[in-house]
């Protein structure tokens, strides 16, 4: 077992001196569900062991999980795989020990030294699909193959990591609806049906870690999982990149349907054909250096990787919008037709006496959830649904003022025509504003009427964002078109920042942030929407990606090789001044909300913790951490004194904000048909007493937010 990532200073509580009777030396990484040490056997033996987080060993489940890892890594032969030398899944802190395999993981030879050339790339492929050939003969599904999880050694690729295998006679069933791997590299059944997962699965997830190793990047890559979760369902994969003679055996693995996808046998013999006679020396990967190694001198490839990397970047701002719109935006509050809300503390006006309702929008089909805005001048609910462009409901009571249907004019009933909603509305300029399914078109529509007033072909831009009565459009090349949010007229149009993130504030400023070619620091602009004026400029250290911006100061999360949240970062946008606070345990497909100097973080898996930003040290930091049992959680929201989330099932819960307790729960609202996936996590809202959600069965409901015991 390899070092699993490098994510700076590990909690003193994280290291045990012994486990077992193995002495653990250094601290080689750690991940979301322990930390690997370097240990030696009694005959001298380097070892990897991994030891599980304090917090995890009292689960049960997690201990079911574990149990089931070690049995996993032992029916597998070592040849592929690094060979469990020892574990303890009853111990305290529950351990494993495997043999040490030098070389670095696909994920940092990627990362270090740019894709992979076409020879070099057949030749991990091969390996590969040999180790999920042994793999499968044992009975075992892997389901969580992806390029960390892949050793380059010297004498071949090694699969590592069975937290979350399956062998096939294991009594240990996934549960309807719990997502379980890393989306990006996750087959179309793993969100679809869990428990129909096969040896298919694995094989899908080869195609996209090749696609991975060839371009930089995945098939179906954006920061959100969910809309990554979506792309895997039903779009084509991006093979861009990939050398030409590897594209129709690639599409064959990252087929929809499992049985059109090829064996591991089969794998294995159309890689090896494809090599060139007289090629088949073994791949010999660069050792991984430690602190003390001298710098190697720039690796064949290093530019070409920089720029494959900068390339990803672009691709990412793509999804930008769809990110935007899915998580920071899904039940937005806003506060009146001029001003969009901050998406960290919704509006709340008084409490006054409420009858929780539900209304369905939409009819029919999968992937229901619609996506709404809360405002409060005027009191309304805008929202949008499959087959339904946009809709006015009354927040007391859920009935319909009007309703735009797709493809049609206002009416009071929706006709679905199977197209997926993409964005929740905004009121920017006095208007209500709509991305149009398939991010074709912007309308401008009448917020008493629903008529159109300007509409805008903006098929051209990767993301579109509302910065105070201004509409942000951004290409993929860095360049931003500003329109006026109650004219459509242009304001201006300037080339900044490629590949950068993008957020605004309740100010109405937008902030945009771009790593460096090499990851190692992030550069941060403040941009009057106006005008285009650049206000400030800061950098930063590390690869960061803002999620929020309140009255002052942007919230920014940073992220690990692996893409897990190792830390939060507060930039004060007055006086610069930026607060980071590393995480106790690194964070999965992490979504975060601040409130003052406190940020609320909530990863898969549904762990959340309260990080105060005012203090020191990961451990002094984290206030609270409540394992809130929910697989898949939407982005937080805090209002008078409660955190809010909704679940992938349509549950929303409502937590004690100072004291991180569970205080109430709605029940499931799920579509009763085959697919328990919803690629759709829509945060919930709060506004003048109520809160406001959505779920995958297609119902927007509101609940009383001041005695959530009673939902």
């Amino acid at each position: 077992m390899p070092p699993l990532r490098s994510t700076g200073p590990v909690p003193e509580a994280e290291h045990p001196e012994y486990a077992g009777r193995y002495r653990l030396e250094e601290c080689l990484g750690s991940g979301g569900m322990g930390v690997v040490h370097l240990a030696r056997s009694g005959s001298g033996l380097r070892l990897a062991v991994k030891v599980v987080h304090a917090e995890h060993a009292a689960d049960p489940e997690f201990r079911a999980r574990f149990r089931q890892e070690v049995q996993a890594a032992r029916r597998v032969s070592g040849a592929f795989t690094a060979p469990v030398v020892d574990a303890d899944p009853e111990a305290g802190r529950p351990w494993m020990a495997t043999l040490f395999i030098e070389g670095p993981t696909l994920s940092e030879r990627v990362k270090r030294n740019g894709p992979l050339g076409s020879l070099e790339l057949r030749r991990v492929g091969a390996g590969l699909a040999e180790a999920l050939r042994d793999i499968h003969r044992a009975g075992v599904v892997h389901r969580d193959l992806k390029p960390s999880n892949v050793l380059l050694a010297a004498d071949g690729p090694k699969v590592i990591d069975f937290g979350i295998s399956r062998p096939a006679d294991s009594d240990l069933r996934t549960e309807t609806g719990k997502l379980i791997g890393t989306p990006p590299f996750m087959a179309p059944e793993q969100f679809q049906r869990p428990r129909d997962v096969g040896p298919a699965a694995d094989v899908f997830a080869m195609g996209a870690v090749l696609v991975h190793a060839a371009t930089g990047r995945g098939p179906f890559d954006s920061n959100s999982p969910y809309i990554v979760a979506y792309q895997v369902v039903h779009n084509e994969p991006d093979l861009a990149g990939v050398p030409e003679d590897l594209v129709p055996l690639l599409r064959r693995c990252l087929a929809k349907d499992p049985a059109e996808r090829p064996t591991a046998d089969e794998l294995m013999g159309e890689l090896r054909a494809g090599e060139p006679e007289g090629s088949a020396a073994a791949f010999i990967p660069a050792q991984r250096r430690t602190e003390q190694s001298l710098p190697a001198p720039p690796a064949p490839g290093a530019e070409a990787g920089a720029a494959g990397r900068r390339d990803r970047r672009l691709r990412l701002a793509a999804g930008l919008a769809l990110l935007a719109a899915l998580i920071a935006g899904g039940v937005v509050a806003v506060r009146g037709l001029a001003d969009e809300a901050p998406p960290a503390t919704a509006h709340a006006g008084p409490a006054q006496p409420f009858r929780p309702w539900s209304a369905t929008l939409g009819a029919g089909g999968e992937n229901l959830t619609p996506l709404c805005t809360a405002t409060t001048a005027p009191d309304a609910l805008y929202c949008t649904a499959p087959g339904v462009k946009a809709a006015r409901l009354g927040p007391r009571d859920g009935g319909t003022a009007w309703l735009v249907p797709t493809g049609g004019t206002a009416t009071g009933k929706a006709k679905n025509t199977g197209a997926e909603a993409g964005a929740a509305p905004v009121l920017c300029g006095g208007l209500v504003h709509v991305v149009t399914p398939g991010r074709a078109r912007l309308e401008a529509l009448d917020p008493a009427t629903g008529k159109t007033r300007w509409g805008k072909d903006v098929s051209a831009y990767a993301n579109v964002l509302h910065a105070g009565d201004s509409v942000l459009l951004v290409a993929a090349d860095g360049t931003v078109r500003a329109l006026d949010g109650a004219t459509g007229d242009e304001r201006w149009s300037e080339r900044m920042a490629p590949g950068a993130q993008w957020v605004t504030g309740p100010d109405g400023v937008a902030y945009a942030a771009a790593a460096t070619a090499d990851a190692a620091a992030t550069v941060v602009r403040a941009v009057d929407p106006v005008d285009g004026r650049v206000l400030w400029t800061e950098r930063m250290g590390g690869a960061l990606s803002p999620v929020q911006a309140s009255e002052d100061a942007l919230l920014l999360l940073s992220t690990d090789a692996d893409l897990y949240t190792d830390a939060v970062v507060r930039l004060g946008t007055a006086d610069r001044d930026a607060r980071r606070v590393p995480l106790t345990v690194p964070v999965d497909q992490a979504q975060a909300v601040m409130a003052g100097d406190v940020v609320y973080v909530v990863g898969a898996g549904g762990s959340l913790a309260a990080v105060d930003t005012a203090r020191d040290g990961a451990q002094r930091a984290q206030r609270w951490r409540l394992e809130t049992g929910v697989t898949r959680a939407s982005r937080p929201v805090v209002a008078d004194g409660h955190v809010y989330l909704t679940a992938a099932d349509g549950r929303l819960l409502a937590v004690d904000a100072g004291r991180g307790v569970l205080l109430g729960v709605t029940k499931p609202r799920m579509d009763g048909g085959r697919y328990t996936f919803a690629p759709l996590l829509p945060a919930p809202a709060v506004a003048n007493g109520t809160v406001f959600a959505t779920a995958p069965d297609g119902s927007v409901f509101a609940v009383a937010a001041k005695d959530p015991a009673r939902w």
